[in-house]
């Protein structure tokens, strides 16, 4: 049966334990958590790899840009 102030809740369910707002202060903190695609998540296993390639391919942006081999939204260099 439904909880009568929340049909969604159960009976069954009991909360009398849990502490209000304890992840909240991290969840305001924000994530940025990302789904990779299966195929993407097979090439790179595991936080440190996604991070260092993201920060290579970053760093090859940046000489890009700075060495004017980029272009803009409307094809421009």
């Amino acid at each position: 049966m439904a909880n009568q102030n929340d049909p969604d809740l159960l009976n069954e369910y009991d909360f009398s334990g849990g502490v209000r707002g304890k992840y909240a202060k991290r969840y305001r903190e924000g994530t940025n958590l990302v789904r990779l695609d299966d195929d993407v998540a097979a090439m790179f296993p595991t936080s440190e790899e996604v991070n260092a390639v993201l920060r290579s391919l970053g760093e090859i942006i940046q000489h890009h840009e700075k060495i004017g081999l980029t272009k803009d939204l409307n094809g421009r260099t």
